[in-house]
């Protein structure tokens, strides 16, 4: 991911040095194993982590040479050892460094996101608090509807990212698997013993059946999680470009001391920051269908997944990082307009009500066909000639049979809309 759109937080887990660093932790931790087995020298074991190091420039300087980044590792390693490194490795093959590598640097990005999204579930909470109460319009297929609260509307993507934790706390604990199991996973030259010590000094969970590498539906579990998480905020940025958009202008991203929107036209203030959002969604979401197709490998393993993960494993994590990040910075700081929100719901001349007149009629004698009709043919006015929706229902004479003045008056209040607010917040966010 480019430095733009990448926090140094999430960076570091993907830059060489980390990598090497588990590497080296892998080989040690195995050393320690091998030696309480008895394979190798306990002093062999003790002087890989006395001596141990690695030089990332020659590390790359050898694998520009033998082709093989485990070996150019372990060549750099013994440099740094001396002659008690050809007990190094002992039974291994390169998938259990890389493999379990892997699951410890997405185990750490994982962390990292659930950290970010307890953030953007708090400033989510907030805002909703905050706005529990504040009338606006609900819309289906960008129509108005009938009156919705903005704190509701930020009470379901509340809901929304919770559920998103959920899943990403399930696909962090399945991804956090260790495999040190030697050449096609049959353990035939590594004690399994070696394996468990690694995965518990790891923080990691064995795996099962390896076939020499980690099944990769794990994998492709969790980056479809990533995908879910970053289609969650999309959504949400969407609503508030919509918001945004001058002809709404209920909600409105916070335009800092001296931001310009437009090289050319002074008096612009643009979503940018959920314009980013909505394309880094797009890149995170279009690294699922690499990771699913990662899961059909030949036979007990091959590396068409390995150019695929280098890829797709530091660029959704740090992608998904920042877009969440900024998105949090985004709710905290948006600017809410409650008084267009009422312009806007006043806006149809009192449409938002006509479900509530149709159940009235029916309530009160006619049938629903009849009620439908009755509504309809004085709601087109108020689209088509910009009338008064409550004007015309005390016009209309088949109407005046079943409702009084008062009783329409009454179908127009909006307290109506609100009665069950609390149980909603209350399913949302308990006590």
């Amino acid at each position: 991911m480019i430095p733009r759109y990448s926090r140094p937080i999430m960076e570091k887990i993907w830059e060489p040095e980390n990598r090497f660093q588990i590497w080296f932790e892998i080989e040690a931790h195995a050393c320690d194993a091998q030696a309480e087995l008895g394979v190798i020298p306990k002093e062999a074991a003790k002087a890989v982590w006395e001596k141990g190091g690695f030089d990332v420039k020659r590390i790359d300087a050898i694998e520009a040479e033998v082709k093989h980044d485990v070996i150019a590792f372990l060549t750099s390693l013994a440099e740094y050892v001396g002659p008690e490194a050809r007990f190094v490795h002992q039974g291994m093959t390169s998938s259990d460094v890389l493999d379990t590598c892997l699951s410890v640097q997405l185990s750490q990005a994982a962390d990292i996101l659930l950290e970010d999204m307890d953030n953007l579930l708090a400033a989510l909470k907030r805002r909703a608090i905050e706005h529990k109460l504040t009338p606006t319009v609900g819309r289906s297929h960008a129509i108005h509807a009938e009156p919705t609260t903005f704190g509701v509307k930020l009470a379901g993507f509340y809901a929304e990212f919770k559920r998103n934790k959920d899943r990403l706390e399930i696909a962090r604990e399945e991804i956090a698997t260790c495999a040190i199991s030697g050449p096609v996973g049959t353990f035939a030259s590594i004690d399994p013993k070696v394996e468990q010590h690694v995965a518990d000094k790891l923080g990691l969970k064995i795996e099962p059946v390896s076939t020499q590498i980690i099944p990769r539906d794990r994998h492709a579990v969790f980056f479809a999680v990533l995908g879910v998480i970053a289609s969650s905020l999309e959504r949400l940025a969407v609503e508030v470009r919509h918001l945004q958009r001058t002809e709404v202008r209920e909600a409105e991203e916070f335009f800092s001391e001296g931001q310009k929107g437009s090289s050319s036209m002074p008096h612009k203030r643009n979503p940018v920051l959920t314009e980013n959002i909505t394309g880094l969604a797009r890149l995170v979401r279009g690294h699922v269908i690499p990771a699913l197709e990662n899961v059909a490998l030949w036979h007990e393993r091959d590396i068409s997944h390995s150019s695929v993960e280098r890829v797709i494993g530091p660029d959704s994590t740090i992608g998904l990082d920042f877009a969440l990040a900024r998105m949090t910075n985004v709710i905290d700081k948006l600017i809410i307009y409650p008084e267009n929100m009422q312009s806007n719901l006043d806006k149809l001349g009192g449409l938002i009500h006509s479900q509530r007149v149709l159940l009235e009629l029916t309530q009160k004698g006619m049938t629903r066909e009849e009620s439908y009709a009755a509504v309809q043919r004085n709601a087109m006015p108020v689209w088509l000639e910009g009338k008064d929706f409550r004007n015309l229902l005390k016009a209309d004479s088949a109407i005046e049979k079943y409702l009084s003045h008062s009783e329409i008056d009454d179908l127009f209040e909006m307290s109506f809309h609100m009665k069950h607010i609390d149980t909603i917040f209350l399913r949302v966010f308990g006590e």
